[in-house]
């Protein structure tokens, strides 16, 4: 899954070697992104060439090849093509509705909290919005809530902006676990957390955000991630 700016880039990227022959300049691709510098260009590549939509080709200036692109560009006849298999419902076909109808008896309430910063914090943690209904198996003991991601600080995470975070209410959490960080008592974060002797760092999953090092005092942890739901 890639960022708004990424794509715009990969589909740029590809549109100018198809009509030129050649890739954009940095200057071209900044322009086009309307990025006050090419070090942003930079990071972009960077995200795409790690995820395998593009290659820098060695010993050549401006050497990019486009090696895929992602599922949003298939053609409306390629939808078409897809067909899932459905469990239709109606008495007398299957068992397998009264299978679904027993499960999700035994699902979960998980109020939602509102949203959560993955990105710039932003205010603490709103009231009780709505619920979602989870399997057991995926929460385990204790007591949760759920947030709404809004950001793209967490995408290296696998946490994409519209994602549903399931957390489990705590407030310590060990050196390298995604926790919901409220500083000072104002804002609320979905980090990793780093523990650097006294201080605290609250670690982005995306090199285009930098790490918040904080006093043990500002920082209180709310719980740590345990679940992600993900609409399509």
């Amino acid at each position: 899954m890639l960022t708004r700016k990424q794509h715009e880039l990969l589909r740029f990227i590809h549109e100018r070697l198809r009509e030129a022959g050649v890739p954009p300049s940095f200057d071209e691709m900044k322009d086009a992104l309307d990025l006050k510098s090419k070090s942003g260009i930079h990071r972009l590549i960077m995200a795409l060439e790690e995820r395998g939509f593009i290659r820098r080709l060695p010993n050549r200036a401006r050497a990019l090849e486009v090696i895929k692109l992602p599922d949003a560009s298939i053609t409306p006849a390629a939808r078409q093509r897809f067909n899932p298999s459905v469990v239709e419902g109606g008495l007398g076909r299957s068992p397998a509705p009264r299978v679904a109808e027993d499960e999700a008896s035994r699902n979960v309430a998980i109020p939602v909290m509102g949203r959560i910063a993955a990105g710039v914090p932003i205010t603490a943690l709103q009231n009780r919005s709505h619920t979602i209904s989870l399997p057991p198996d995926l929460l385990g003991s204790g007591e949760h809530y759920a947030l709404e991601v809004q950001g793209d600080s967490m995408i290296e995470a696998g946490i994409l902006d519209g994602d549903t975070v399931v957390i489990r209410k705590q407030d310590t959490a060990n050196t390298g676990e995604i926790v919901v960080a409220l500083i000072d008592d104002e804002e609320a974060t979905l980090k990793r957390l780093r523990k650097r002797g006294t201080s605290i760092a609250l670690e982005a999953a995306n090199p285009a955000y930098e790490t918040r090092v904080l006093g043990p005092d500002r920082v209180k942890i709310q719980g740590k991630l345990i679940s992600l739901v993900r609409r399509y």
